[in-house]
C-alpha cells in the first residue's frame, strides 16, 4: 500500500466516524438521521445515472438491504440517544463483523482460521470491556441493546450486500441503489412512526445532515477506491481505525469521559477487528 493510498484509507475512517459524530451533534438524533436519508436518496441518483444497470435479480436483495439499513440507523439513533459516541461507536462498530464470523462458521460452511477464532475473543473481551464500563459509570443501560441491536443490522446488510453486489453484475450501482432504497425506506418508515414533526425544519440541522449523508457516501467511496488498487484485507482492517477516531472526537470535541478502561476496551475492540480483516 502506498503512502497516498494508506492516507486516503484514514481519512475514509475518519469520515466515517464524524458522519456519526454530525448526527450525534443535532439536537435531534432522529431528524439528522431522517435529513441524511433524506440527501442519500439524490446522491445515489446520481451515481445510478453515471453507472451501467443492475441485473434484475438483485432487485430484491436491493430491497432487503434497504429494510436492514433502516434497522441499523434506527437502532443507531437510538442508542446516541442514550450514550456517548466514544461509547456507542465501537460497541456497534466492533459487534458486527464478530457477528458475520459467528453466523459465516455456523450457516454458511465458512473455514474460520485460528486467527479468526483468536479475533473473535479479543472482540467478545473488548465488547464487554465497553459494556461493563457503562454499568461501572452509571450510564444509561439502555444504549446496550440498541448499540448491539445496530451491530446486529450492521452484520446482516453486510451479508446481504455481499451477495446482491455479486448478483448485479455492477457493483458501484447496486451500492448506489441501496443509497436510495435506504434514504426512502427510513425516511418514510420515521414518518409514520413519529409524524412530519420528524423532519427539522432550521437550516442549521439541514446542513449538519447533508454534511452527514456527504461522508457517508465519501467514507464509502474512498474504501471502495482504495480496494481496487491495494490488497482488500489491508484496506479493510485500516478502516477500522475509524473506531479511534470516534473515540477521539467524543473525547475532544463533545467533552465525554475518557476513563481508562473505555480508552482500553476501544483499543481492544480495534486490535480484534484488525486481527478479522487481515
Amino acid at each position: 500500500m502506498t503512502p497516498g493510498v494508506f492516507l486516503a484509507v484514514l481519512g475514509a475512517a475518519f469520515l466515517h466516524a464524524l458522519w456519526n459524530a454530525l448526527i450525534k451533534l443535532g439536537a435531534s438524533k432522529v431528524g439528522g438521521m431522517v435529513i441524511l436519508s433524506i440527501v442519500e436518496v439524490p446522491i445515489g441518483l446520481v451515481v445510478v445515472m453515471l453507472t451501467p444497470a443492475i441485473d434484475r435479480a438483485a432487485i430484491p436483495w436491493v430491497i432487503a438491504a434497504g429494510c436492514t439499513h433502516f434497522a441499523y440507523k434506527f437502532f443507531l439513533t437510538y442508542a446516541y440517544d442514550r450514550g456517548d459516541l466514544s461509547r456507542v461507536y465501537p460497541i456497534a462498530r466492533g459487534a458486527a463483523p464478530m457477528v458475520v464470523a459467528l453466523f459465516g462458521a455456523a450457516f454458511l460452511a465458512d473455514a474460520v482460521t485460528r486467527q479468526e477464532y483468536l479475533a473473535i475473543t479479543v472482540l467478545a473481551l473488548g465488547i464487554l470491556l465497553m459494556a461493563r464500563g457503562v454499568f461501572a459509570s452509571g450510564e444509561d443501560r439502555r444504549l446496550l441493546p440498541f448499540a448491539l441491536g445496530s451491530a446486529l443490522a450492521t452484520a446482516t446488510y453486510t451479508l446481504i450486500d455481499g451477495m446482491g453486489a455479486r448478483v448485479s453484475g455492477v457493483p458501484a450501482a447496486y451500492v448506489a441503489w441501496v443509497f436510495v432504497a435506504d434514504g426512502v425506506f427510513f425516511t418514510v418508515g420515521m414518518l409514520a412512526l413519529r409524524g412530519r414533526d420528524v423532519i427539522p425544519g432550521d437550516l442549521h440541522a439541514w446542513r449538519m445532515g447533508a454534511l452527514a449523508s456527504a461522508a457517508s457516501y465519501g467514507a464509502y467511496a474512498v474504501s471502495i477506491w482504495a480496494m481496487t488498487v491495494a490488497p482488500i484485507a489491508v484496506v479493510a482492517a485500516l478502516r477500522e481505525t475509524s473506531i479511534l477516531f470516534a473515540v477521539l472526537i467524543g473525547w475532544l470535541v463533545f467533552g465525554e469521559r475518557m476513563a481508562a478502561e473505555k480508552a482500553v476496551a476501544a483499543l481492544v475492540i480495534v486490535a480484534g477487528v484488525m486481527l478479522m480483516r487481515l
